[in-house]
């Protein structure tokens, strides 16, 4: 597509509408999230960033725990606009799964006494600039995406589900799909307001 990194992050948005089309193969799209990942800035190059990436029955396994986890403390009779919203994410064609190995971190805090209480909030920021990268690559390529957060309610449940290392600690979650909707307007602070510049 051809289009500079600024265009990318103009497109990318949060799309609540995708389906289980795909503008390019799944073989594709493992590449382009596994080169995200790989090529991701981390402190110390520590690359504590971890992803799984979901297709076809695995993806609906995940909506279905996220589901069942939410009925178990959602009261049933104000349970239909959740229901809605996984089945939306559901309807998606994958979902990546975004953990930090922890076992880094904490082996950097121990090797680097004196930045100890920086790691992990260097290992968030990692993970953080990771999600884009993998976001922005999602867009580029066609996909709709959106950011989840069902975790720690999930946690338990999907790392038995997928065999996920006790030191993976889950971040976030990513449908992406076909867009089916457009994202609302948005808005902005005035770019004053946050960039201060000395020349």
């Amino acid at each position: 597509m051809n289009k500079n990194f600024i265009e990318i992050l103009k497109a990318r948005r949060s799309i609540y509408g995708i389906n289980k089309e795909s503008p390019i193969s799944d073989e594709e799209t493992v590449k382009i999230i596994q080169e995200a990942i790989k090529y991701t800035p981390s402190a110390f190059n520590s690359q504590s960033a971890r992803a799984v990436i979901l297709f076809g029955e695995n993806h609906n396994k995940l909506w279905d725990i996220v589901m069942n986890s939410l009925r178990e403390i959602v009261p049933a009779d104000k349970f239909q606009p959740t229901e809605n919203k996984i089945n939306s994410f559901a309807a998606g064609h994958g979902t990546v799964l975004y953990f930090e190995d922890i076992n880094v971190t904490e082996d950097l805090m121990k090797k680097f006494p004196l930045y100890s209480q920086n790691f992990p909030i260097w290992a968030e920021q990692a993970n953080g600039m990771a999600q884009l990268a993998v976001w922005a690559s999602l867009e580029e390529a066609g996909f709709g995406a959106n950011l989840q957060h069902y975790n720690p309610l999930i946690d338990d449940k999907v790392r038995k589900a997928f065999d996920i290392p006790k030191n993976w600690r889950l971040i976030a979650q990513m449908p992406f799909g076909m867009p089916t909707t457009q994202a609302d307007e948005k808005s902005f602070i005035p770019i004053e307001e946050r960039v201060k510049i000395f020349f």
